[in-house]
């Protein structure tokens, strides 16, 4: 086991029973442990950084001491770590907090579990939040049902969230351009909420009429909100990830896709001229962007700067312009001096001299750079999955749906929405099977028709080695008629 800050009096007796003896010695404030009713109540939820405070001693010392005396009785030394990680959480602290989210899942009210959580959830960090969604997607419990507690949880906790400091981060740092970003947004859906209700429910037509137009324009800024999303999903999520973490990611973009789904809803109401659909659908995703910053700011954030290390931060703030920012303007370079490695770079070349300049193929010999040039030529979207369904590679040059790098080593599965990974799925499972060798989409984006194609890659005798994705805007192409024999520029 590792010692943590979080780690309860009751799992360490569970295993180790001899320290029952070595705390109740350690402190007088620890002998209240030698009675049975308090080994029941008290030490079954205090955490050792609770105990360390009940008992007026050093933390790091109690935490060393305690493996210290493990070490002596069994001549095994366990980890101590000053940061709790998801992967450390107590089992029985997580195992009350599952207890108490399936309650709340099986139909009991937030107030009839208070009770059980109001002494557990004195020093919950938000790591053990995120590991408990995760916890309850692996034990079964559908991604669908978890996004619908994900506003319970925060309700349930937030007492205990909200008693601890909001992190900071420096200028231009990921964390830091979030939060900027979540101040503005609270303040367009301010603004969208006080236009909605001035229209009124139901609707006003004299005010309808006189303030459509700023509710459209409200709505049309919200839409920015896409770009804090995204840069979640492509840069924040893969990292999270890495750690472990894909729970939260998996219920937090199902949530993303719902603001997404109802703002598209309450501008549609609107150039539809149904003013009572609108305002009713503006109020909803206000109110639903708003809780996502909750979310954010008492969870994700928390939780990312104990798992992510400056390192990590530095390659997620390295690809963010990729994918863009909301609602705010330039963003300072970090890490400091960082300014220039930010900067897009060139695509690798090679010499044009020599095999060893060459990459050999089947019908032809190219440079690398040629390579690269090539496809950076091409008006096509490619991306390419290898066996193990990791992405590998995706063109730089014409975007249709957004990458960034956070991309490249990431399960295909965690890349796409929630909703769309069981179609996904369906086709590399039918690929790796030898059942299919394409599949083919397409649909309307805005004014864009676009053409979605998955071709199977294989090696010789037919051994499945991965997926090509190729996305192409086909609206051109689409409205072609007759014919074009001669150069017309």
């Amino acid at each position: 086991m590792t010692i943590t800050p979080k780690t309860t009096v009751h799992t360490l007796l569970k295993e180790h029973r001899f320290l029952l003896d070595f705390l109740a010695d350690y402190t007088p404030e620890f002998k209240k442990l030698t009675s049975p009713v308090a080994r029941r109540t008290m030490a079954r939820m205090a955490t050792l950084q609770t105990a360390a405070q009940l008992g007026d001693v050093p933390l790091d010392q109690l935490m060393h001491d305690v493996a210290a005396e493990i070490e002596a009785q069994t001549g095994v030394r366990p980890e101590v770590s000053d940061i709790t990680r998801a992967a450390d959480i107590d089992p029985a602290r997580l195992a009350e907090l599952k207890a108490i989210v399936t309650a709340l899942h099986e139909g009991s009210t937030v107030e009839e579990v208070r009770p059980r959580f109001e002494e557990l959830i004195t020093d919950i960090e938000a790591s053990e939040i995120a590991a408990m969604e995760q916890e309850l997607i692996a034990g079964g419990v559908p991604e669908d049902e978890v996004k619908r507690l994900c506003d319970v949880h925060v309700e349930v906790f937030a007492d205990a969230l909200d008693g601890h400091e909001a992190v900071t981060a420096p200028p231009g740092h990921p964390v830091d351009t979030f939060q900027r970003e979540n101040r503005a947004l609270l303040q367009v859906t301010a603004t969208l909420r006080k236009v909605a209700g001035a229209i009124g429910e139901p609707p006003v037509e004299q005010e309808w009429r006189r303030l459509k137009s700023a509710l459209g324009e409200t709505l049309e800024r919200l839409l920015e909100v896409d770009l804090h999303y995204l840069r979640k999903e492509n840069q924040l999520f893969p990292f999270l990830e890495r750690h472990g973490i894909e729970g939260p990611s998996k219920v937090m973009w199902a949530l993303h896709d719902d603001v997404r789904d109802l703002l598209k809803q309450a501008r549609s109401a609107l150039q539809e001229d149904e003013a009572s659909l609108a305002v009713s659908t503006a109020q909803a995703v206000a109110t639903m962007a708003d809780a996502m910053v909750d979310k954010e700011e008492k969870i994700l954030y928390p939780m990312a700067m104990d798992q992510i290390s400056e390192d990590e931060w530095a390659a997620i703030r390295a690809g963010e312009a990729e994918i863009g920012y909301a609602f705010v303007g330039e963003v300072p370079a970090w890490p400091e001096g960082s300014a220039e490695a930010l900067a897009t770079p060139e695509p690798a070349t090679t010499s044009h001299g020599g095999a060893g300049g060459l990459l050999e193929l089947k019908t032809g010999a190219l440079t690398l750079d040629q390579l690269g040039r090539m496809l950076l030529a091409l008006p096509i979207d490619f991306s390419f999955v290898d066996e193990d369904d990791r992405v590998r590679f995706y063109s730089e040059g014409e975007r249709i749906f957004p990458r960034s790098p956070g991309v490249i080593g990431r399960r295909v599965q965690n890349c796409h929405p929630p909703a769309s990974v069981d179609k996904v799925q369906q086709i590399i499972d039918a690929f790796r099977a030898g059942e299919k060798d394409t599949a083919d989409f397409w649909l309307q984006l805005g004014e864009r028709f676009v053409h979605i194609r998955y071709f199977a890659v294989r090696a010789e005798g037919g051994a499945y080695r991965g997926v090509v994705e190729m996305v192409q805007d086909v609206t051109e192409i689409r409205a072609l008629e007759g014919e074009r024999r001669l150069l017309d520029w």
